[in-house]
This record gives structure tokens, C-alpha cells and sequence, in this order.
């Protein structure tokens, strides 16, 4: 098979790779060609030139991310959402009512401590949590709670439903859509 026709897979497969399964850019993946089925053949036999027979590197670019899908599809694929992790103080008497929303936005308390009137709570929260905990916690506790958030790392989405992030792209999830869009592209 022609090195241009190698990049071209190389190439479509970053791209495809940039909206896995789910929309999310797919990372910790190593995609490797084992069978292209490309044949050099370019006419009949004893019969001149037929550009029909001839593969291209738009007919490779065009394929590419029908095969990778299926292959993600078999392979299986995780979701990691990134988690932040959080300290917050708020006033014991309102541990009552933290506690539950908590709860709600994911979190995972991992330590609780007293310090006289004030309970101490350390643990996770997704990110995608963390703006709406800040806005709830003032009138949790009264205003007087306090919270200090920080990047921790990512971990497969849990307790749920994995997020669909919207495609940008000729969907190759939906083959047969898909297809009447290469087509028409090629076609022009």
C-alpha cells in the first residue's frame, strides 16, 4: 500500500479519535492496521488504464472512521470525568442539610472532623459539580461555610448515565447517514 494512503489512515484516525463513542476525545489508545484489503490492481487485465478500479487516499480517509467505531464499539470504552477534591467547614448544627446535597452532586466525603462549633469535611466532588456546590453552601450553612476546591484527577464516570457530548463531525456512528455524507463530499 502507498505511504499516502498510510498517512491518510494515520491521519483520519487522530481525527475520529477526538470523538470516541460518546463525543469525548479518546486517549490511552493505540490503534494499529493489520489488513487494509488494498489491492494495486488499477485495470482489467491487458485492458488500459480504469481510474474505477483505482483506490484513493479519500476512499481510505472515507472508511476509516467506520472501522475505528466498530473497533472502539468491540474494544469498550470508559468515560473519566475529572474530579476535584474539596475541604469545607461549615457549622456543625447544619451538617444535617450538607450532607444530603452532597450526596446529590456526587461527592464523596472521606474524613469528617470537629473542631468545637465547626465540622470539617474533606473529600471528591466531580467538577461538573463544584460550581452549583458553591452557589448551594451559603444558604446551607447560614453563610458561614467556607470551601476551597482543587484539580485531583480523572476517574470513570460513576452512579450513572455516561455523558453524550454532541458530535461535530459526519456522525460514523450512524453508518448509513455517515456514508450518504461521504459520498455526496466525494462526489463534489
Amino acid at each position: 500500500m502507498p505511504y499516502a494512503f498510510f498517512k491518510a489512515v494515520e491521519d483520519t484516525v487522530r481525527e475520529t479519535l477526538g470523538q470516541g463513542i460518546h463525543g469525548w476525545r479518546v486517549t490511552d489508545c493505540t490503534v494499529t492496521m493489520t489488513h487494509s484489503g488494498y489491492s494495486p490492481r488499477q485495470s482489467h487485465a491487458h485492458q488500459g488504464f480504469d481510474k474505477s478500479m483505482s483506490s484513493t487516499g479519500a476512499d481510505f480517509r472515507g472508511l476509516t472512521p467506520l472501522v475505528l467505531m466498530d473497533a472502539l464499539r468491540q474494544a469498550g470504552t470508559r468515560v473519566h470525568e475529572p474530579l476535584h477534591r474539596f475541604g469545607l467547614e461549615a457549622p456543625a448544627d447544619t451538617l444535617g442539610a450538607v450532607l444530603p446535597v452532597l450526596a446529590g452532586l456526587r461527592a464523596v466525603v472521606r474524613t469528617t472532623r470537629m473542631r468545637e462549633a465547626v465540622c470539617v469535611l474533606e473529600g471528591l466532588v466531580p467538577a461538573a459539580h463544584v460550581h452549583e456546590l458553591g452557589q448551594v453552601l451559603p444558604g446551607l450553612t447560614r453563610g458561614e461555610g467556607e470551601l476551597e476546591t482543587a484539580f485531583d484527577h480523572y476517574a470513570p464516570v460513576a452512579g450513572g448515565t455516561v455523558p453524550n457530548r454532541p458530535r461535530t463531525d459526519h456522525n460514523p456512528l450512524d453508518r448509513k447517514e455517515y456514508l450518504l455524507n461521504v459520498t455526496r463530499r466525494v462526489g463534489t
